[in-house]
């Protein structure tokens, strides 16, 4: 207990003992092997955090193999902590993000996208909800470096819809402006 309590934290995480470290503290294998993309979204995220190779402790960057199947989609999500910016490795990706909400009342929030192709890289801006399609007929995969160790992910849908508590009828019929039976639908989608 005296170790932990005499430990340096880092960002939630604890600095190793440098004499405690090895060359496996700063080695992940295995970003050549494609994702299971066989779910709803037809897209798997394998992330390369701090989590997952403690040598990136406090050293801000991170980074994420994103495979696609045929058009699969990694949905709309943000990071909270972090930059993102991706470079199509293989396949054709529609991508965009949102910016976030205008000073003007009456402005609308801006959409940016472009098609991406092998060897084209483009930036997600921190906080901003952002997604990526496969539009061609044959899978895809990109890299993405993110500019924390630690860059958390909310995927928009699963938290509006899908959070535990639910969050209330009331709120989300108003915020959406649509009746309780739609909300309900998409609700039950995320149970």
């Amino acid at each position: 207990m005296a170790s932990v309590v005499l430990a340096v934290f880092v960002n939630g995480k604890i600095c190793k003992d440098p004499n405690m470290v090895s060359a496996d503290d700063f080695f992940f294998p295995g970003l050549n092997m494609p994702g299971n993309t066989s779910n709803a979204q037809g897209s798997r995220v394998t992330p390369v955090n701090v989590n997952q190779l403690p040598g990136l402790n406090t050293l801000g960057i991170s980074l994420v193999r994103i495979d696609y199947a045929p058009y699969g989609l990694n949905p709309p999500h943000t990071h909270p902590r972090a930059t993102e910016v991706l470079v199509v490795v293989e396949g054709t990706l529609f991508v965009g993000f949102v910016i976030s909400n205008p000073a003007d009342p009456n402005s609308k929030n801006k959409l940016f996208t472009k098609t991406l192709y092998p060897g084209d890289v483009f930036v997600f801006p921190e906080g901003l909800i952002h997604f990526q399609f496969n539009v061609g007929k044959t899978n895809a995969f990109a890299f993405a470096g993110l500019s924390s160790q630690n860059p958390g992910v909310i995927t928009i849908a699963n938290a509006v819809f899908g959070s535990d508590p639910p969050i209330s009828l009331d709120v989300l019929t108003k915020a959406f402006q649509v009746d309780a039976n739609v909300i309900n639908y998409l609700q039950a989608q995320f149970k």
